[in-house]
């Protein structure tokens, strides 16, 4: 009988594992798919710079989707425990935008919000986990596109 409840327990536990990857797995095709949007949208447009390091940014904007896209080639990895930042500068305050995934040089961010008329897009290095606000000098600092 315990051997019996005890895979009954390990069943529900599979199960829910299952259900979260589903879950997982749905939502980053929403953000794929939004993510492709937003590079395919007709009226993207995108400014590039150099970063430090010889890393390149690039931030792609689609006013109609109000959505917009960080792509980032040859970052350096940041210093352990900690993570970039995107920020959207709203004229002087800032508003995160979502983090990088710290393990890859080269990469395309959804930035998390709506652009709402932000001047640029900023990027820092915060704690692991992100901040609620810059907690560092920006590494960069992009304008958005005209």
């Amino acid at each position: 009988l315990a051997a019996a409840a005890g895979l009954g327990g390990t069943a529900a536990w599979q199960y829910e594992r299952a259900q979260d990857a589903g879950e997982r797995a749905a939502q980053a095709e929403r953000r794929a798919e939004t993510l492709a949007g937003v590079l395919a949208a007709p009226d993207a447009e995108s400014r590039t710079a150099r970063l430090a390091d010889g890393a390149t940014g690039t931030v792609v904007v689609s006013g109609g989707q109000d959505r917009a896209v960080f792509l980032a080639s040859g970052m350096a990895e940041p210093p352990s425990g900690k993570v970039y930042q995107l920020w959207f500068d709203d004229h002087g305050t800032m508003r995160s935008a979502g983090l990088m995934d710290p393990g890859r040089s080269s990469q395309a961010v959804l930035m998390e919000g709506a652009v709402d008329g932000a001047g640029g897009v900023g990027i820092t290095v915060e704690p692991a986990g992100g901040s609620p606000q810059p907690t560092s000098d920006p590494v960069a600092l992009l304008g958005m596109p005209a």
